[in-house]
């Protein structure tokens, strides 16, 4: 199931990266998914997971890592922990990876999960995302997996120089996956997907 969800979904839509292609076939999604929900863990689209959140379609999944052009030395930045799907992803790819989750339920979860499955190079924390992670900035790629109505100026201001950033911006049902690029301190944005994603939320369950 997870070998047709690569060629199918992801190869077949454009996803040539061996090494993305290769990190779909490694991470075991079904462990990501809430039990009810196993059957259906590599179909075509996003499945519930708790407190409201969604684990995303494989392909977004795929087209977001892809976008930002990952190099094995990067530092990652993930707002919107989510179920772990995308960091453990993330973590086949890339040195390190930092997310960050508001509901401290998905956080917890999440974390459990990437001990359990032995990823070292994960570090998670329960935040507020629009915040970042400074402590560890600047960081060589961001990517946000929850929309808020702009983008947050803390994440720009952690974006390394030459990194890159891949964020949906907008209000539900009308967001643009929107690529930002950090060139000699200049940051420039480009729309490069429609997409639907949960919104971003502070800590009070407001969004931004």
């Amino acid at each position: 199931m997870r070998q047709n969800m690569v060629e199918t979904q992801i190869e077949a839509r454009g996803i040539s990266s061996p090494k993305i292609l290769k990190a779909f076939m490694n991470v075991e999604r079904h462990r990501f998914v809430l039990p009810r929900y196993i059957s259906k863990a590599y179909d075509d689209n996003p499945l519930p997971i708790d407190e409201g959140q969604t684990i995303s379609q494989p392909y977004i999944v795929a087209f977001m890592t892809q976008s930002l052009n990952l190099k094995q030395k990067d530092k990652v930045l993930e707002i919107g922990t989510g179920s772990g799907y995308q960091a453990a992803i993330l973590g086949q790819l890339c040195d390190s990876v930092y997310t960050v989750e508001i509901f401290p339920k998905l956080g917890k979860k999440a974390n459990d999960l990437f001990i359990e499955l032995g990823y070292s190079n994960i570090y998670s924390k329960v935040g507020d995302g629009y915040e970042g992670w400074s402590e560890h900035a600047p960081f060589d790629a961001i990517i946000v997996t929850c929309s808020p109505t702009h983008i947050p100026q803390p994440l720009k201001d952690q974006l390394a120089e030459g990194g890159r950033m891949v964020i949906p911006v907008g209000s539900y049902p009308f967001q643009n996956l929107v690529l930002l690029e950090k060139r000699k301190g200049i940051i420039r944005e480009k729309k490069i997907l429609p997409v639907r994603f949960v919104p971003m939320l502070d800590k009070e369950g407001d969004r931004y």
